[in-house]
């Protein structure tokens, strides 16, 4: 499959780019595709919640009332679960919700992203560019230039590039990461993905079966 090449001024160049079908053009697969980004959610929960148990609440243990005869219920403490201010019963507490996947799976769920995005005609081949500063109406005229102002766009760069970057962080909806960074969640949850020259060849290099 081949993509046009545009500039940062939204025109398309003389060049054309040949993806990869084992990376871009395979059969998604829904279910890698849902654990990968079920596990990049869940390891970015911090699991801090805590409630305070019976043995953990300030109170006294004496027993509020004598066990029999007084034609209620029995009581223990004034730390009873059921009382007001009391213990909470199997409340949460501080846990790990991240779990193990494996690397044959996230790599099947990321290029199975990447190909649902050229499938539905989302992905756009951008020249290898970068800017003279960090200015956000430099990243802002990049959007105006492919329509995509007010939509979720994913930037993928070959490398780290500092000025893009600064210049995107203002932008709610914009994030750029760099090839070795891309994940299945990012992938999917961007409307549109500009995706630099030279970084597809990373991403190919990245995500090739050995």
């Amino acid at each position: 499959m081949e993509l046009e090449v545009y500039n940062i001024s939204g025109q398309k160049t003389s060049k054309k780019v040949k993806l990869n079908d084992s990376i871009f053009g395979v059969e998604p697969n829904d279910h890698a595709i849902y654990l990968d980004v079920k596990q990049h959610l869940a390891n970015k929960r911090q699991g801090t919640h805590k409630t305070k148990e019976r043995n953990e609440v300030a109170g006294s243990t004496r027993k509020i009332k004598r066990q029999k005869g007084t034609g209620t219920a029995r009581f223990g403490d004034i730390k009873n679960p059921i009382f007001r201010g009391g213990g909470r019963i199997f409340g949460p507490q501080p846990r790990d919700y991240g779990f193990k996947l494996n690397k044959k799976l996230k790599r099947l769920a990321r290029i199975s992203a990447l190909s649902y995005k050229v499938k539905e005609n989302n992905m756009i081949v951008l020249e290898d560019f970068t800017f003279e500063g960090p200015k956000t109406k430099s990243f802002v005229e990049l959007l105006n230039s492919f329509e995509l102002k007010g939509k979720k766009v994913l930037l993928i760069l070959d490398k780290n590039d500092k000025n893009v970057f600064l210049s995107s962080r203002n932008l709610q909806q914009t994030k750029v990461i760099s090839a070795n960074a891309i994940n299945t969640y990012d992938i999917l949850n961007a409307n549109n993905i500009l995706i630099a020259e030279s970084s597809i060849k990373e991403i190919e290099k990245l995500h090739s079966v050995n």
